[in-house]
């Protein structure tokens, strides 16, 4: 399956929440797409399909695949810690994530972009694999020969969020990934219970 490319507000609409972060035209149309979606009468979903929608929705907004997205879960699953909150924190740890959290992309499809196409260096070296995972400590920062594009001066500029688990030096254009986040710091709206108890069936 290859990743999806469409209209971002319409995959928000089907969750009823901004996942792709702030959508105006969500904001118009806060209810399901499709020509009666405003109105459309919905009974009570199975826990096959909430357990499989939490999925998906964690999928659309880290921008995984569903091969990526299964060997992820094997690896929260064989590690130390609360599968849910493992799987997360490993979703949390990726490259491009990491990127778009410090402000220097305003996505995860353009921070994506920018790891890449060698815009990113990781402790100095350049990184090109945007599910590359990091490790506390790590320092991510924008190639020298990259500080002066526009698309990333602009994000930095609006750039708004701050995390505690980041820290970020708008001279250096460099920042750290000081720690692992805890799944309370964690801001998406995942239920990671019904993911876990998808795959474990």
């Amino acid at each position: 399956m290859a990743r999806y490319t469409g209209p971002k507000s319409k995959i928000a609409r089907k969750f009823g929440e901004a996942i792709f972060g702030d959508d105006k035209a969500f904001e118009k149309r806060n209810y399901p797409p499709g020509q009666h979606g405003n109105n459309r009468r919905r009974g009570k979903k199975s826990e096959y399909a909430i357990q499989l929608a939490e999925k998906q929705k964690a999928k659309y907004t880290y921008g995984i695949l569903e091969r990526q997205f299964r060997n992820m879960f094997k690896r929260a699953t064989a590690a130390p810690g609360i599968t849910g909150e493992v799987l997360l924190q490993l979703a949390e740890s990726r490259l491009d994530n990491v990127v778009y959290r410090m402000g220097v992309a305003p996505t995860r499809s353009a921070a994506r972009q920018l790891v890449s196409h060698r815009h990113i260096t990781v402790n100095g070296e350049k990184v090109n694999i945007p599910s590359y995972q990091l490790k506390a400590g790590d320092v991510v920062g924008v190639r020298e020969k990259s500080k002066s594009l526009q698309a990333i001066t602009s994000s930095l500029d609006n750039a708004r969020h701050v995390y505690e688990w980041i820290t970020w030096n708008g001279e250096k254009m460099e920042g750290t990934y000081v720690s692992v986040p805890q799944l309370i710091q964690i801001p998406e709206n995942i239920n990671v219970q019904s993911i876990v108890e998808l795959y474990s069936k």
